[in-house]
C-alpha cells in the first residue's frame, strides 16, 4: 500500500481510468443507475491520489482520511435524527417527514451492531463457540446491511448533484415544470414556486425562449389545476400566453413527463426540452423519462435545506423499489452478505481445526 501511494503516476493513472469509465458511461445514458456506483468508485480511486500528493506522508494522509470518514459516519445518523425532529416540527407528522429520524435510528443501529459484533469476537476469540459465532454473525450481518444501504445511499446522493452541475447547452425548444401540491387548493406552495422561478431563469437566459409547460392535473382537494395554477403565476411574471403550454391531466410523476411528452412531439419543429423539478427529484424524473424514449435534460430547483434530506430520502427509497432497481440491489446485498458468511465460516474452521 505505501509503495503503492509513493507513486503519484499510478495513482493518477488508477483514477483516471475509473473517471474515464464512467464518462463513458454517462456519455451513452446518464440516467442509469449504475453509474451512481460508478462515481463512487471513481472518486473512492481519487483519494490515493490526493493522498500521494503529500510525498513521504501519504500514507499518514491516507489515515487521515479514513479517520475523518469514520467521523463522519458516527455524526450523520444524529444529524438525521435532528433533521428529522426538525422537519416534524415545521411540516407536521406524516410517514414522509419521519423518514430522517427513521434512517438515523437505521445507522445508529447498524454502527452499535459493528461495533457489538467487533467486541464480542475479541472477548470470545480464545474460547470461540458456535454461540459466539452465531451472535457475531448476526450482529456483523444488520451492521454490513446498514453499511451497503447507506453506501448506496451515497452514491445516489452523489449522482443527483453531479447531473445537476455538469454545464448543459440553454438552447431549449421547450421546459416542462413539474407540477406539486398547491396551497388551500388553488395557491402556488414555496416548493412549486421555485420551481417556477427556475424555469422563468432558464426561460429568459435562453437566445431563443423555449415554450413553458406547467404540468399537473387537479388533486382532490384542489379547485384548480397545478398546472393551472403555475401557468396564472407565469403570466404574472410577464411571460406571454403563446409561450405557456398546458399539460393539466396527469396524476403521478410518470404522466406528468408521458402527457407534457405527447404535447411536445405532436407539434412540429425540434424537441430539445429541459425538465425543472426540485433538485433532490431530478433523477428519477430523468429515469422516467429513460422509460418513455424521452431525450431531456434535468434542471434542479432550489429546495430548503431543512426539507433536502428527507425528500432525498423518499427519492432513493422510490428508486431502489423500482424492479429493475431493486434485483440488483438485492443481488449486492446477497454476495455481500454470502461473502460474510463464507468468512465467518472459514475463520471458525481455522479456529476449531488448527
Amino acid at each position: 500500500m505505501e509503495m503503492y501511494l509513493a507513486d503519484t503516476r499510478l495513482t493518477l493513472c488508477t483514477a483516471l481510468l475509473f473517471w474515464a469509465i464512467l464518462a463513458a458511461f454517462m456519455h451513452v445514458e446518464r440516467r442509469r443507475f449504475r453509474n451512481c456506483f460508478l462515481l463512487l468508485v471513481a472518486l473512492g480511486a481519487t483519494v490515493p491520489f490526493l493522498c500521494s500528493l503529500a510525498g513521504d506522508n501519504a500514507f499518514t494522509a491516507l489515515v487521515a482520511v479514513a479517520f475523518a470518514v469514520g467521523l463522519v459516519l458516527l455524526i450523520v445518523p444524529f444529524f438525521l435524527m435532528v433533521n428529522g425532529i426538525i422537519v416534524l416540527r415545521r411540516e407536521g407528522l406524516s410517514l414522509a417527514h419521519c423518514l430522517p429520524l427513521f434512517f438515523g435510528l437505521f445507522i445508529l443501529a447498524g454502527e452499535v451492531a459493528c461495533f457489538g459484533a467487533l467486541w464480542n469476537f475479541v472477548r470470545y476469540y480464545t474460547s470461540l463457540r458456535w454461540q459466539q459465532l452465531t451472535l457475531t454473525g448476526l450482529l456483523l450481518a444488520f451492521g454490513l446491511s446498514v453499511f451497503y444501504v447507506s453506501l448506496v445511499f451515497v452514491s445516489f446522493m452523489l449522482y443527483n448533484g453531479l447531473i445537476q452541475i455538469i454545464p448543459r447547452t440553454r438552447d431549449f425548444d421547450y421546459v416542462i415544470i413539474h407540477g406539486a401540491g398547491l396551497l388551500h387548493g388553488k395557491e402556488v406552495s414555496p416548493l412549486l414556486r421555485s420551481r417556477i422561478d427556475k424555469a422563468i431563469r432558464v426561460y429568459r437566459k435562453d437566445p431563443t425562449p423555449p415554450v413553458l409547460v406547467p404540468s399537473g392535473g387537479k388533486g382532490g382537494d384542489e379547485t384548480v389545476s397545478e398546472a393551472r395554477a403555475i401557468a396564472d403565476y407565469l403570466l404574472s411574471q410577464g411571460i406571454p400566453p403563446e409561450k405557456i403550454l398546458l399539460e393539466d391531466r396527469s396524476t403521478t410523476t410518470m404522466e406528468n413527463l408521458e402527457l407534457s411528452a405527447k404535447l411536445i412531439q405532436a407539434r412540429p419543429g425540434r424537441h430539445f426540452t429541459a425538465l425543472v423539478t426540485s433538485n433532490y427529484h431530478v433523477y428519477r424524473a430523468l429515469s422516467y423519462t429513460r422509460e418513455l424514449g424521452f431525450p431531456c435534460t434535468g434542471i434542479g430547483s432550489h429546495t430548503a435545506f431543512y426539507y433536502w434530506p428527507s425528500a432525498l430520502i423518499r427519492e432513493f427509497a422510490a428508486i431502489v423499489w423500482e424492479k429493475r432497481n431493486r434485483r440488483r440491489f438485492l443481488l449486492g446485498w446477497a454476495l455481500l452478505m454470502g461473502g460474510m458468511a463464507l468468512l465467518m465460516l472459514l475463520q471458525y474452521a481455522l479456529y476449531y481445526y488448527r
